[in-house]
């Protein structure tokens, strides 16, 4: 089984890149994120086309979260208690034994702006849903990017970027409240010295010049993180594919038993 996550910074301005992706991987269940799309213009068709049901909310700019499954599935959350405000940022689903989430924590803008306290609310209450709706016994993944890049190793330049927004103590310190309510970051399970990135800046070069973040995350309780056996940044698909301006974001996905 594989399962997926991709931020992938606008829905309809990337569907056939995400169809050839979707063919080319053919993962089981992928969360996806920044959707940029209202709900009556989800391509719910064209997805069904390439073989994927859709559990999704919609929402113009900044926003939207979405789980494709090869398989029927019931919608366990729809939206974060407590962060309506926030945008749709949040939805869970039920695959089979799984519990699948797709989460888009705010960015924050800035550590000055008035939105980084959003995020760390955001933060707060997603490790209280988890506390108060879900258990750490149940094989859970939540999936997604949080707009935190969490140790030294996720970043390009851990010196010049300490105090700076996705490097605060406080981002961090949320991040590992998350981990230690009963998370694993399975990526960093199966590679504890990579220092691969999620993210590049389409300015300057970045991804040529390998300038990232990893911000984007597979989380999983102890019973679905067992399970894993290979975890893999797809960089490929942030390259330039046969004509498609790709996301920002590379996706990412575990193969399980």
């Amino acid at each position: 089984m594989r399962i997926a996550t991709w931020n992938v910074n606008g829905l309809r301005a990337r569907l056939d890149l995400v169809r050839q992706w979707l063919a080319d991987r053919q993962p089981d269940c992928v969360a996806l994120q920044e959707l940029k799309t209202a709900a009556d213009q989800f391509p719910e068709r064209e997805l069904e086309e390439s073989g994927y049901s859709s559990y999704f909310l919609g929402q113009k700019a900044w926003n939207g979260v979405a789980v494709l499954t090869k398989t029927s599935a019931a919608v366990l959350a729809s939206g974060l208690p407590g962060m309506e405000g926030a945008g749709s940022r949040f939805l869970g689903v039920s695959v089979g034994d799984l519990r699948i989430f797709s989460a888009y924590c705010p960015n924050g803008k800035d550590i000055a702006h008035r939105d980084f306290a959003l995020k760390l609310r955001w933060l707060e209450r997603l490790r209280d849903f988890l506390e108060t709706s879900c258990s750490a016994a149940d094989p859970i993944f939540l999936c997604g990017d949080l707009n935190v890049a969490p140790a030294a190793l996720d970043t390009c330049d851990e010196a010049a970027s300490q105090g700076q927004l996705f490097h605060t103590s406080a981002e961090r310190q949320s991040f590992r409240d998350l981990l230690a309510w009963g998370l694993d970051d399975v990526f960093r399970a199966q590679h504890p010295q990579a220092r691969e990135f999620t993210w590049w800046d389409y300015r300057a070069g970045a991804f040529h010049r390998d300038i990232g973040l990893r911000i984007d995350f597979l989380l999983a309780t102890r019973p679905a993180s067992v399970r894993v056996r290979n975890v893999v940044i797809d960089r490929d698909y942030r390259k330039k594919k046969d004509g498609f301006t790709p996301s920002d974001h590379a996706p990412v996905f575990a193969d399980l038993e």
